[in-house]
């Protein structure tokens, strides 16, 4: 049911590699959103990868049901992208004029992107420690008569303060034209109004760390994949996927053990990583083993960073629906010497105080559908 109403709301729909996640927020005093609802259904398949029209019929009847289900009051809506499927770099420019800008934007885009500019859709911020002016963060939702050409990207900068600065940061988006399509076509078939398409590190940032000025890794452990991007000032400058989730997890616990799946997932929820329970039979090992090239990812993830900036990170924020495997905070301490939690979404959305032990338990499920649903209200 809904928990508050007449207020203007919108959803956020985070289309998941196994589920499906929607929140409505609205409106509410002294800019904090507030739930009016939230729903989520598990998808059998990889709901980002599928191209036929079956499939998208699934979604689409999936996405329906939930917000069927969930009592939903509007119908403006935010999406994201997947990490996997974008692309994206820090790049540093000269100062010039704002025609140079975009050719040279364009010229460096050809370097880091493996498809044909062509049939991407690019998109540029320019970061804060260069210009005050920045573009918005989301992938510009155009038809296709729009994408087929390139001089349709204008520059969002102030020439003026271009001028007045020796180089420009800049923060350079690439996504699939093809992809993007697939986003709309599934709106308009499920009949609500995609507002915005942005990358899903956009809005872990803003669920999760909210415009810290301090740098923060946050690795969003998913069912498939596991992302991991770097915030810097409150945008997140370094994304990288691994395809290593939960799923990976319980699917090496099941085979080790000889058990069936449900039996393995449970033994993960329930051991995780503490190597000193006497149930364990071998499972910490089997996940520590599973999820090395996590870590591995994530100390690459360090070193390039580090590589770039003089900044040190301060922490680290878990979030994803595998976040909640036991001692994985502490490990992950230990084994990095830097302070490792699990991020709170709902830590800057009101709800009713009766909801709230339910709402911690499923909160890391929905950091993105609760960042998505934020980004037009605050």
């Amino acid at each position: 049911m809904s928990f508050f109403t007449k207020r203007k709301s919108y959803l956020g729909v985070d289309i998941g590699t196994a589920s499906i996640k929607v929140v409505e927020l609205a409106a509410g005093p002294a800019k904090t959103p507030r739930l009016v609802t939230y729903g989520r259904a598990e998808y059998t398949g990889d709901s980002t990868k599928v191209d036929s029209e079956k499939d998208i019929e699934r979604i689409v009847s999936t996405l329906k049901a939930i917000c069927q289900q969930a009592h939903t009051t509007t119908r403006r809506a935010s999406a994201a992208l997947p990490t996997f499927a974008v692309f994206s770099s820090v790049i540093t420019l000269p100062a010039m004029s704002e025609k140079e800008l975009a050719a040279a934007i364009r010229w460096e885009a050809r370097k880091f992107v493996p498809m044909p500019l062509e049939e991407m859709i690019l998109d540029w911020k320019f970061l804060p420690e260069f210009l005050e002016q920045s573009t918005a963060e989301n992938i510009p939702v155009k038809s296709s008569e729009e994408n087929k050409t390139d001089k349709n990207i204008k520059s969002r900068v102030n020439s003026k303060e271009v001028k007045t600065k020796k180089n420009i940061r800049v923060l350079l988006t690439a996504a699939p034209q093809t992809l993007v399509k697939k986003y709309l076509n599934i709106f308009r078939l499920a009949e609500l109004e995609l507002l915005s398409l942005e990358t899903e590190a956009f809005a872990l940032e803003r669920s999760l760390v909210g415009g810290a000025r301090e740098v923060v890794m946050v690795v969003d452990l998913g069912a498939v994949t596991t992302d991991i991007g770097i915030m810097e000032n409150g945008i997140p400058i370094l994304n990288r996927s691994i395809d290593v989730g939960g799923l990976t997890i319980t699917k090496a616990i099941a085979h080790s053990l000889n058990i069936d799946i449900k039996r393995a997932e449970q033994f993960k929820r329930d051991i995780g990583l503490n190597i000193g329970s006497s149930r364990a039979v071998g499972i910490p090992t089997t996940i520590e083993n599973t999820i090395s090239p996590v870590i591995n990812e994530i100390k690459y993830n360090f070193s390039l960073y580090q590589s770039q900036s003089s900044q040190p990170i301060e922490k680290i924020i878990l979030t994803g629906g595998s976040s909640f495997l036991p001692m994985l905070p502490e490990y992950l301490e230990n084994l990095f010497q830097i302070r490792v939690y699990i991020g709170d979404p709902w830590a800057r959305v009101s709800y009713p105080e009766e909801l709230k032990p339910v709402l911690d338990e499923i909160g890391p499920q929905f950091s993105s559908a609760i960042g998505l649903a934020m980004r037009q209200l605050i």
